[in-house]
């Protein structure tokens, strides 16, 4: 599995296992350990988490799961997101929908994530998504923070804009941390970043891009509508040429992308994960890039 250098001492698997669904997937703290285990067979060591998935259960399922297998800690990288507020029986002061990115909010996120998920660091710390009221003296008190107690190694930001992430690097950039990715909504269905000068940015500046919903939250393989159809129209005589999965040809097609694109696969099923991974094989031609690309657009490019 190629890997994707984050900073100086993380690195990542180019497919990302996403944990959003784990509470629906219903399996045994023994099933979900065995899953982990086939990810990291199948070189998937990545495992992309937030706090408040699954009504702020997941982390904590998936630490029950890694506590069967301890020795896998140092064979995975652990991403948890934080700044959504959500509200919850769970937390008594998390009683309405907002977003907190001050220093005393991410800083206790980060302490209840490291204590669901069983584990002293993270390899990855993301603002889940930009807040109006975000304060960048503010995260940057917290990152020092983090830095210094040894509880994060790499940090970033999901859904941020240019001039959102423009904002908050120039306050950080000169200090103990970089923004090193962008968590972005990509897909061959949702291609705007692609488009509107997001990715080109992020590029541009080194951030590395992590791609969720790949599959546009099933609607590509479920045919939801008429842009689905669309595009699959042209992504599945290609996946039968090359004898794979459409899956598989969704994942080369962002894998061709130069910003080094790395998809987040929500999938509960290994075999699903094998498809996505065999992607990284198919070696598409321009030509069938730029089909898929016109069907997002739903018109030819000029």
């Amino acid at each position: 599995m190629e890997r994707v250098q984050i900073n100086h001492n993380v690195d990542y698997s180019r497919v990302i296992q996403g944990f959003w669904r784990t509470k629906d997937w219903q399996k045994s703290t023994q099933e979900l350990n065995r899953f982990i285990h086939e990810l990291v067979e199948l070189g998937v060591t990545t495992m992309d988490h937030a706090d408040i998935y699954g009504d702020y259960s997941c982390e904590a399922l998936f630490g029950k799961a890694l506590a069967l297998s301890p020795e896998l800690r140092d064979k995975i990288q652990l991403i948890s997101k934080c700044g959504i507020i959500l509200p919850t029986d769970r937390l008594e002061l998390f009683d309405g929908h907002r977003y907190d990115l001050s220093k005393s909010h991410i800083v206790g996120a980060v302490d209840r994530s490291l204590k669901s998920l069983g584990t002293d660091y993270l390899d990855t710390l993301l603002l889940h998504r930009p807040s109006p009221l975000m304060n960048p003296d503010e995260v940057r008190a917290a990152l020092d923070t983090l830095v210094e107690q040894g509880k994060i190694k790499s940090f970033g930001v999901s859904n941020f804009s240019n001039t959102q992430y423009d904002l908050l690097n120039s306050d950080i950039k000169s200090h103990k941390l970089h923004i090193a990715v962008n968590q972005l909504q990509v897909s061959p269905y949702h291609a705007e970043p692609m488009y509107d000068g997001t990715i080109d940015h992020m590029y541009q500046e080194g951030v590395k891009i992590m791609g969720w919903s790949p599959l546009a939250g099933g609607k590509l393989l479920n045919l939801n509508d008429d842009k689905a159809k669309s595009v699959m129209s042209i992504i599945s005589p290609i996946a039968f040429k090359n004898n794979v999965a459409p899956t598989s040809v969704i994942t080369a097609w962002l894998a061709k992308h130069p910003a080094t694109i790395m998809p987040i696969m929500g999938t509960g099923q290994i075999e699903h994960m094998q498809d996505a991974v065999k992607g990284l094989e198919v070696e598409l031609s321009d030509q069938e890039w730029f089909d898929i690309y016109v069907a997002v657009l739903g018109q030819d490019i000029p």
